[in-house]
């Protein structure tokens, strides 16, 4: 995304991590807020555009500039700042720049919430650890008695088109003999057919 003038100003023409002047600066939201507003945003070179939008960390000497970035007085880019340094805390030098910056909470909550957000969504796996989404065929893999209904599901059923119940990561939901039911993901596998 190109940067506007108020954002350029702002950063001198100059990535806002590194420091680098480029040609080709970006306006990066940092997540999980969106673009906007100008606060939202960090103006980064494509450098560290490309590194950052990739998730790649794994250069940490890359990365020594943030040292000097945590101290940013735009919260935008003490956030981002924090947010990566926490990546690469294997560091005893990112350790040490997190744990000697003051910043303030509502910094770090934005620094963290996308990581938060990440770890609080509801995934379904099969018994074999799977990720199963809705639509999958599925197999059992044990004979289940099909509470309210007259029948045993048989071992090795294939259950079509499943659906994911939202707010239980155990549970799925689909047909067997025209009937809908519940059915734990620990008695299943995700089916190729």
């Amino acid at each position: 995304m190109s940067i506007n003038t108020v954002l350029q100003n702002r950063s001198n023409n100059a990535c806002e991590l590194c420091s680098e002047s480029d040609n080709n600066l970006h306006g990066y939201a940092v997540p999980p807020k969106n673009d906007d507003s100008i606060d939202n945003q960090v103006v980064l070179c494509n450098k560290c555009f490309n590194k950052i939008s990739a998730a790649d960390f794994s250069d940490t000497n890359y990365w020594r500039f943030l040292t000097g970035s945590i101290w940013n007085e735009i919260s935008s880019v003490q956030a981002l700042s924090y947010k990566i340094l926490n990546k690469i805390t294997s560091e005893e030098w990112a350790l040490e720049t997190v744990e000697s910056v003051s910043l303030e909470e509502a910094v770090i909550n934005w620094a963290n919430a996308e990581d938060e957000l990440e770890a609080s969504k509801i995934i379904h796996k099969d018994a074999f650890g799977v990720v199963l989404t809705t639509g999958d065929s599925v197999v059992l893999t044990q004979n289940l008695n099909v509470k309210g209904a007259n029948f045993i599901a048989p071992k090795g059923t294939i259950v079509r088109k499943i659906k994911l119940v939202d707010d239980n990561a155990e549970q799925i939901e689909g047909k067997i003999e025209g009937e809908t039911i519940v059915i734990l993901t620990k008695y299943l596998r995700k089916s190729t057919v």
